[in-house]
């Protein structure tokens, strides 16, 4: 395998260009489900290489459950420094598929915390609860909810209103907050990830500013109502859930992309503009982390099975 192998790990440094150039030059559906699917990929790779890494490099050690044929010296030739790498890599897997199951069980235990605080309210769509902290979010499941405070539908006018619930129904209609917990998820088995999550949770915000424009047919409507909801809230909810996180990324500029002409809503931009250069540069980099992980993993099943006796 030798160097190749650790291209996966190191391929997430080009997260964050292609973050800003997809955030700049792409329609906000367009370039959060390309961001999010392109944060999966990247992270089933890095956890594949080092998973490859750790059979490779920590079959001789004491203990370790392997074949003692896997410990061969043909086996740890194809891992650089098998020995340091072998042992880091297990070290860093561990840390990351532990990260994964930490940010799960949090997400089921505030999801299902939610779900009782709303349970005794009447089923109305949207749920309003009387709390004097302006606030609303969208509550997945089956049905999904939408969730506003009083106080946050006092501090709006009637249409500014209607285009607040039809930012979160957006939300629930996309199917955003699968979106965030598979970049969050994708965070945690590479830190490099993150810039993505933090891009994907704003083009999910940009992506439900369009829907509600479109549904109240008043672009500066919305852009009034994201301005206001924004100054009117000090705090988001104590929540913590990818589906209610604070609204990511400066109000300013969700404010001026509304004010702005709306978005081409084309899938595949042109190729020879920058839209197009962040389309190629996220696939490119998606394809050369997925090639080199079949080749590694390729190559390292191909020579355990030289080496592991019939």
């Amino acid at each position: 395998m030798g160097l190749f192998v650790f291209l996966p790990l190191i391929l997430p440094l080009t997260a964050h260009p292609i973050a800003r150039l997809a955030e700049q030059h792409l329609h906000p559906r367009t370039g959060t489900r390309l961001l999010a699917g392109l944060s999966l990929v990247l992270a089933v790779c890095s956890t594949l290489c080092l998973a490859l890494l750790v059979v490779a490099g920590t079959a001789r050690l004491p203990g370790n459950p392997l074949p003692d044929a896997w410990a061969a010296p043909e086996v740890r030739a194809v891992v650089p420094y098998d020995e340091v790498t072998g042992s880091a890599a297990l070290v860093a897997l561990l840390a990351a598929l532990t990260a994964c199951a930490l940010a799960l069980v949090r997400e089921a235990r505030l999801r299902l915390r939610t779900r009782r605080a709303l349970a005794g309210l009447p089923g109305a769509h949207p749920a309003v609860l009387p709390d004097p902290e302006p606030y609303a979010y969208a509550l997945p499941g089956r049905p999904g909810r939408i969730v506003v405070s009083r106080a946050m539908l006092e501090s709006l006018d009637a249409d500014e209103r209607h285009a607040l619930l039809a930012h979160e129904q957006a939300h629930l209609d996309g199917r955003h907050h699968r979106l965030l917990l598979a970049v969050r998820l994708a965070a945690c088995l590479n830190p490099l990830l993150r810039p993505l999550r933090s891009a994907v949770a704003y083009g999910t915000e940009r992506w439900a500013d369009e829907e509600a424009a479109l549904a109240v047919g008043d672009r500066r409507l919305t852009a009034r109502a994201v301005g206001r909801a924004a100054l009117s809230t000090r705090s988001g909810p104590a929540l913590g859930l990818a589906f209610a996180e604070p609204a990511p990324g400066p109000v300013p500029r969700r404010v001026a992309a509304l004010l702005g002409p709306a978005p081409s809503p084309r899938r595949l931009p042109p190729a020879m503009t920058r839209p197009g250069l962040a389309f190629l540069m996220a696939t490119t980099g998606a394809a050369a982390s997925a090639a080199s992980s079949a080749n590694a993993a390729l190559t390292l099943l191909l020579v355990l099975k030289a080496a592991t006796p019939l």
